[in-house]
């Protein structure tokens, strides 16, 4: 039986730290993580060089700072530290199935991760080891989807994968809203124009400027990223084409 070759070589994956927490309310749900290291150990199986951003906000979300009664540049440097607990608990989680797994931070924490230095980022992916992005971009301000289509655009991914709790990008909430619609393609321009939610804006504005494709799939149905990675239509994918 033939293996299907991936479409592509290297990938830059977002992970929302709420998709770690299950059906928790916070944290990290162990049979969640497992699974999620799963799916990731089989793509990288396929030889796919495999780039990680991860969200805090299943432990801390600075875009709450008022909710706290403190700063945004303190809640958001909060939120930064929460990335890496995630980063941490995903790399071990590929350690025990065996994968060379690398936490580079954005901010200097030399005792739980190496500092995020670009070259040595391409160089860890080379090599075939699977590298997390912690500490977003190391700046208040700037959400992780920013952070992972910075990282992309560092490391030369191919695409950018956003994965969520739905299907892709619909006109409204699918969760708070009934039957919108939904938009297996779009350009940047039709993205930004139609200020849709599921993204940051700035990510969105990053990646049109290098023309580097973004696919918004579903998480939580098992076997998607190897899906997408093979090139099969899941999810909405934003580029320059119009359809």
């Amino acid at each position: 039986m033939s293996v299907k070759k991936p479409r592509f070589k290297r990938i830059l994956l977002k992970l929302s730290g709420e998709a770690l927490m299950g059906n928790k309310p916070y944290g990290v749900d162990p049979s969640v993580l497992k699974r999620v290291a799963e799916e990731i150990q089989l793509v990288h199986d396929l030889g796919v060089e495999i780039g990680i951003v991860i969200g805090g906000g299943n432990i801390f979300r600075g875009l709450h700072a008022s909710d706290y009664g403190m700063g945004r540049v303190a809640a958001d440097h909060m939120g930064m530290l929460a990335t890496v607990m995630n980063a941490i608990a995903l790399g071990e989680a590929l350690s025990q199935r065996g994968a060379e797994a690398r936490i580079m931070s954005a901010i200097e924490m030399n005792k739980v991760a190496e500092p995020y230095i670009r070259q040595k980022a391409v160089t860890h992916l080379r090599r075939g080891r699977i590298v997390l992005f912690g500490a977003g971009t190391g700046n208040p301000y700037f959400s992780t989807d920013t952070a992972a289509a910075l990282r992309a655009m560092e490391i030369n991914a191919e695409i950018l994968l956003k994965a969520t709790k739905v299907d892709g990008v619909y006109s409204a909430d699918p969760e708070k809203v009934s039957s919108p619609q939904f938009f297996p393609q779009l350009t940047y321009q039709e993205f930004l124009k139609k200020n849709l939610q599921v993204l940051d804006m700035t990510a969105v504005a990053l990646a049109m400027g290098q023309n580097l494709p973004i696919v918004v799939f579903n998480l939580r149905k098992e076997g998607n990223i190897k899906r997408v990675t093979l090139g099969q239509k899941v999810g909405t994918i934003i580029s320059g084409r119009s359809r």
